[in-house]
């Protein structure tokens, strides 16, 4: 039964992350999960409408029908605490790019370039012309842009770990 849902959402176009974790909204607490009482406010207040739920699951953010402007929004709307406001800041997904992307192939594409804002992908120059997209970590706000501009649907995001960052005393 899991398979053919998994076959079901990947011909809808809704892939898992690469790490298995799910897209909480911004502003999601570790123990989202537990607090969540999946009343769809959250959903029903972001005004990009990029947070959805789906079945049983609780909110996910889908960059396929936007990107995040961080406006907090969905943790102003939600009633169990699950959304902090405080924590909006800190969102844990960073941007990567697959092999189906346009520019691998050959094909010159820069819609993710010319959608960053934060100018967090550039791309290198190879040989034959050709250029290939890498994206500054340290940069990369982790909005979606990227994403949802992507005409081939390569970029995929992971989450990082925030107690890796330097601490500076």
């Amino acid at each position: 039964m899991r398979s053919l849902e998994g076959r079901r959402n990947f011909l809808r176009g809704r892939f898992r992350q690469s790490d298995g974790l799910a897209m909480y909204p911004p502003g999601a607490q570790d123990a989202f999960a537990e607090l969540c009482t999946n009343c769809g406010d959250c959903v029903t207040a972001c005004p990009e409408t990029i947070i959805v739920k789906s079945g049983n699951s609780h909110p996910v953010v889908d960059f396929t029908r936007g990107a995040c402007t961080f406006c907090g929004e969905c943790s102003a709307a939600c009633p169990s605490g699950a959304l902090l406001a405080e924590n909006i800041t800190i969102w844990p997904w960073r941007a990567t790019i697959q092999t189906n992307c346009l520019s691998f192939q050959g094909i010159t594409c820069r819609a993710c370039e010319d959608a960053c804002e934060p100018r967090a992908i550039r791309f290198r120059l190879m040989t034959a012309g050709r250029a290939i997209p890498e994206i500054d970590t340290g940069q990369c706000s982790g909005c979606g842009e990227c994403a949802f501009t992507c005409p081939a649907q390569a970029v995929r995001f992971e989450h990082v770990d925030h107690a890796e960052k330097e601490i500076v005393q």
